[in-house]
């Protein structure tokens, strides 16, 4: 079954535009590592942007704030303290600071950036993982549950570790025959698909270390493969056919006999690398070595899977960082951001929804997952699930303090769970939520000044919480009365819209 590109189908999504940004916003002189691992090469979030760089005598990657544009000094530091190449490198899902790395020399490495980015050279990791016994080169943090990670290295092992204590709490060694190509959890993370060598893909649960699914031959070609779980539970793959022609095909776990749908793209020989919104149900793939990057949209109505359009350029990309939702700006109904990997350079490209109105566009933006984590990592290793916690993007993003704070500092090593991350427009949002209760805080804040003075600080830590427990009542109670008028305004808005068409 392929995919049909010519019916014209009702889809807000249709129209999306993509536009690479300006000059002056890129980032050049970036010395991208020429490893020849098939990795994206650069991880982003709200705050950072991390690139694997060339090193001489080991392995780094270059972070630098999101905002960061112009040339990057060849002084500028790095995170250097691997011995050999970083070949893949993936931002925490729970904490915007925390960041793993997998490298050639066998270990994988999880680090704390500062707020600002980094002040020096960066050698002393917060853990060393030591597990594997070949290259590792696949990172994946568990969706929901704090502290969880999984890697995959070149000696067909697949370990989950808790970061937090450093421990490996799951190997699977007899699960993949040969190399591991890629690993995706799935929406709660209770299951992960992978695609290796032998043309296989594997729906495996870690915590069992049991194969529940197996489909040999997913894609008749020898060259590499990619898998990633959708929201519903379906897997997207992409391959290549026996004639080496570029493949995506859409899988039911249920029921992996035939592909729900199976197109052939190109005759091109780049990896397809798979970006997957879950909040559109878009998918975005990046060829590596093309010019193009191509969207779609997942339904439930046959072909099930529609072309919507691909950006095109002139340069070719190495790789590709796809930025979660809460790092995107709302105001300008932008859906999707990548920051495209040069030889040299780092060029964002945003995807955006032309609309003509100026206000929150809750269509486009349902409820995302947030940085609180759904489940602590013993809670999850004892055979909880969880869906991820969801956070509305109306009026932009902004951090709530964490629910888990007190077993985050039970665990120094990621204690920067609390620093602060989102949009520009989050901070204005904040401060005009929480300024009713200034002069509350203000009060309080002096009572316990005089308090402490004469009886030490110890009933501060409680004080405080007691006022932010108030403050955070407040704003959930604003949001909620804002959350509502924006509904009945998109409802009108719809209407007026039907009216200018002629449809009323």
């Amino acid at each position: 079954m392929s995919f049909r590109r010519g019916v014209v189908r009702q889809s807000k999504f249709r129209h999306v535009f993509a536009q690479a940004w300006k000059a002056e916003h890129c980032i050049d002189d970036v010395r991208v590592s020429r490893v020849t691992w098939d990795s994206p090469l650069c991880a982003v979030n709200p705050k950072f942007i991390a690139v694997i760089v060339e090193s001489g005598g080991g392995g780094a990657f270059l972070v630098v704030p999101i905002t960061k544009s112009g040339r990057i000094d060849q002084t500028c530091s790095t995170v250097c303290g691997h011995l050999a190449p970083v070949l893949d490198i993936q931002w925490c899902p729970h904490d915007d600071n925390i960041i793993a790395s997998a490298s050639e020399d066998n270990t994988v490495k999880v680090w704390q950036i500062p707020d600002g980015g980094l002040v020096g050279p960066m050698t002393e990791p917060l853990v060393t993982l030591e597990g594997h016994s070949k290259r590792v080169g696949i990172l994946a943090w568990h969706p929901t549950a704090f502290n969880i990670l999984l890697s995959a290295g070149c000696d067909n092992v697949m370990c989950v570790w808790d970061v937090g204590t450093g421990e490996l709490v799951y190997q699977l060694s007899d699960a993949h025959p040969d190399l591991i190509y890629s690993a995706c959890w799935n929406r709660d993370g209770s299951a992960v698909c992978t695609v290796s060598k032998d043309k296989a893909l594997r729906v495996i649960d870690p915590r069992r270390g049991t194969v529940l699914k197996v489909r040999e031959k997913v894609h008749d070609g020898t060259r590499p493969m990619r898998a990633v779980f959708l929201s519903d539970g379906k897997i997207l793959t992409t391959g290549f056919s026996r004639m080496s022609e570029r493949q995506m095909a859409l899988w039911d776990p249920k029921d992996l006999t035939e592909p729900m749908a199976m197109q052939e793209m190109d005759a091109s020989n780049g990896v397809l690398m798979p970006f997957y919104d879950p909040d559109t149900n878009m998918v975005y793939l990046c060829g590596k070595g093309d010019c193009t990057i191509r969207y779609f949209e997942v339904t439930d109505e046959s072909p099930y899977v529609h072309f919507l359009n691909l950006y095109s350029s002139k340069e070719p990309q190495r790789g590709a960082g796809f930025v979660s939702k809460r790092g995107l700006d709302v105001n300008k109904c932008e859906i999707a951001r990548f920051y495209k990997v040069h030889e040299r350079k780092i060029e964002p490209i945003s995807m955006t929804v032309p609309r003509k109105s100026d206000l929150f566009q809750g269509d486009l933006y349902p409820d995302t997952a947030g940085l609180e984590p759904s489940l602590l990592a013993e809670e999850w290793i004892a055979g909880q699930d969880a869906p991820p916690l969801l956070v509305s993007l109306s009026g932009g993003y902004a951090v709530a303090p964490s629910k888990h704070r007190d077993a985050m500092r039970g665990r120094p090593k990621l204690a920067s769970q609390d620093s602060g991350a989102g949009a520009p427009a989050a901070a204005a949002a904040a401060a005009h939520t929480a300024a009713p209760t200034a002069p509350a805080v203000a009060r309080e804040t002096e009572g316990e000044t005089r308090g402490n003075a004469a009886d030490g600080t110890a009933d501060r830590p409680k004080r405080e919480d007691d006022v932010l427990n108030e403050i955070l009542a407040e704003m959930k109670a604003l949001r909620t009365v804002v959350l509502a008028q924006s509904q009945r305004i998109e409802i009108l808005e719809r209407q007026l819209a039907r009216i200018e068409d002629g449809d009323v």
